[in-house]
């Protein structure tokens, strides 16, 4: 996922329905609040953060679309809609209404949390092109990468030379400082599904990153190994603009 352990609110009248979506859920890293009806939604949007909800078309009193309007009107908050109703009126009113993905009954609790994930990457690199928009450099450690150029410097102001996939996967790991990103996540942010992706790639493009940028690439500082996680980039980034302004990014 894009978000480490993410807040998710499940809105869904139907207890049996909504408990399994709960533990399921629970059981793939993530915090849940399950309430039955807009009311028990607003107080739990109000008492914590959330990260994304999911959001049952037919509740008592007030419904789910009406709900998914009032929710976008006032924050960006991903909402993935739930329906009974399969039919193509009723997707289209839902993401009309501003839902970010719909899934009709029955589903699949894995393609639930496909979706989840989903919509995760997409506001987090979303996010992350608002953050850097306009940015000609990033830099960490002396380090820079120029982005027009797709040129790596070292703190000497020496170019060195890397491959465009290297160049790709070293760009995503400076934009997502402080996260753990899993090898999942970083096909998706880079070399996408494209035939012949397969985890493995990560780990020598990693490989070859580290002897390129780590005083010690068999003990690297800089990308380190999170067990059964993925990789973390551990500098703080700054990002320099085309005005010579600077931002620094963090996890």
């Amino acid at each position: 996922m894009a978000i480490q352990n993410p807040n998710i609110l499940v809105v869904e009248d139907d207890r049996e329905t909504r408990t399994l979506i709960a533990q399921y859920l629970r059981n793939n890293a993530c915090n849940v609040t399950a309430v039955s009806d807009g009311r028990e939604m607003s107080r739990a949007m109000a008492d914590h953060r959330v990260d994304l909800i999911i959001l049952d078309v037919m509740l008592p009193g007030e419904d789910g679309l009406s709900l998914c309007r009032k929710v976008r009107s006032e924050a960006q908050t991903p909402i993935i809609m739930l329906t009974a109703r399969g039919e193509d009126v009723d997707r289209i009113v839902g993401l009309e209404m501003g839902a970010d993905d719909y899934l009709p009954k029955p589903f699949n609790p894995r393609e639930l949390l496909a979706r989840i994930n989903a919509v995760l990457r997409r506001q987090a690199a979303a996010q992350v092109a608002n953050t850097v928009q306009g940015t000609s450099t990033l830099a960490f450690e002396g380090w820079r990468i120029d982005l027009r150029l797709r040129e790596l410097r070292n703190p000497d102001g020496a170019r060195v030379a890397v491959t465009s996939a290297e160049f790709d996967l070293l760009r995503t790991f400076c934009e997502r400082p402080g996260r753990v990103l899993s090898r999942d996540m970083l096909l998706d942010l880079t070399q996408g599904r494209n035939a012949g992706s397969f985890e493995r790639s990560i780990d020598v493009l990693v490989s070859r990153i580290r002897r390129k940028i780590e005083p010690n690439p068999q003990d690297p500082t800089i990308i380190k190994t999170v067990r059964s996680g993925g990789y973390l980039f551990t500098p703080k980034t700054e990002a320099v603009g085309t005005e010579a302004t600077a931002a620094v990014l963090s996890g």
